[in-house]
């Protein structure tokens, strides 16, 4: 068997159904659309939300808070994702995403203290949790704020 000798199994792709096309084909003339109406016309139908005047659930809804478009999207990770490097090594963010630890940058790195670590590193990150920054130094390594 070769790539031009093959085709799917028979009956396999059944064919579109064609509208419009007379009476014995159970799909002609209006062609499952009904009779008059806005949905029955050409380029008929209603926008998507639209509740036919109803007031739509969109705007039903009442609104809260806002979105800070200032805010820093910090990327995280844990302590003891960095165990993989080794003692006195300086871990800066790029180092970071080189070894898969991070998948982007974006504006900035937090360290957050979750689990252990078992190394003497020094960290450099934009932002360090108090439980980060105090489990690194009791490590015996250094914490430093880029």
């Amino acid at each position: 068997m070769e790539l031009h000798n093959l085709k799917p199994n028979a009956g396999a792709r059944k064919s579109p159904t064609r509208k419009g096309r007379g009476i014995g084909s159970g799909l002609g003339k209006t062609a499952g659309r009904g009779h008059k109406g806005q949905n029955a016309r050409s380029g008929g139908g209603v926008r998507p939300g639209f509740e036919g005047g109803q007031m739509p659930l969109q705007r039903a809804v009442p609104k809260r808070g806002f979105t800070n478009v200032f805010a820093k999207k910090f990327v995280t990770t844990n302590l003891d994702k960095l165990n993989k490097f080794a003692d006195g090594t300086v871990v800066t963010p790029e180092l970071m995403k080189q070894e898969g630890i991070i998948s982007s940058i974006k504006d900035g790195v937090k360290v957050l203290g979750n689990g252990n670590l078992e190394k003497k590193l020094t960290v450099q990150a934009h932002a360090f949790s108090k439980s980060a920054a105090e489990k690194i130094a009791a490590a015996g390594g250094k914490a430093e704020v880029i």
